[in-house]
């Protein structure tokens, strides 16, 4: 099923060193012409990290937004259906917010949260749960200076600024470490039975 989404002017975040372009959803052949920062390497190398926006872009429901200096990209978040092993994928009204990155040349300026708070304008974030599965082992520790347990606080408090909060599960991928955490946005227009069935799924074995 294909999600309508409406893209809206760049919006410009000011910060002490230049003005960055927080923008999206945007469409594959635009992230074509752009550069990847070379320090955009949490996930995997630049390039192929490119690639991946590429192609979540082009999912009927991918949504990818941009943190952008001129024509290189210093930021993004993705959002798509959860990968078909993971349980939420049974669930029919899920979103999956897949992955937010910012360049450690462009941190603390404040574009992880504009970056957000643009995305969840978008209103059909309002008809979807949209969750996020964060592992520990993705986590740059190393750049931000922080220890594990400092790290998992600090996006607490960045998803918050969404409106997303953190819920206790069973779920594996989670429990495997104990500084994994999964955190959660219901929309306004998500139906009872879609609510109830998303409670049931967070413990499997009760």
């Amino acid at each position: 099923m294909s999600i309508a989404v409406a893209y809206r002017e760049p919006q410009s975040v000011i910060n002490p060193r230049e003005e960055v372009l927080i923008e999206g959803p945007v469409e594959a052949k635009d992230i074509r012409v752009f550069d990847m920062n070379s320090k955009l390497t949490n996930f995997r190398k630049p390039d192929q990290q490119k690639k991946a926006l590429v192609e979540i872009s082009s999912l009927p429901e991918g949504m990818v937004y941009l943190a952008r200096y001129r024509q290189e990209i210093i930021g993004y978040i993705t959002f798509h259906y959860p990968d078909g092993y993971s349980r939420w994928s049974k669930h029919p009204g899920i979103l999956e917010l897949g992955a937010i990155e910012i360049s450690p040349d462009w941190r603390k300026c404040g574009i992880g949260v504009a970056l957000l708070k643009e995305a969840f304008t978008n209103p059909v974030m309002d008809d979807y749960i949209v969750l996020t599965v964060e592992f520990c082992w993705h986590w740059d520790l190393d750049n931000s200076g922080l220890g594990m347990f400092e790290y998992q606080r600090m996006l607490t408090k960045l998803f918050g600024a969404a409106g997303l909060y953190r819920r206790a599960t069973d779920d594996p991928d989670i429990t495997e470490h104990p500084a994994n955490v999964l955190m959660v946005r219901v929309g306004e227009n998500v139906s009872q039975n879609d609510r109830d069935l998303f409670e049931n799924m967070l413990f499997e074995h009760k």
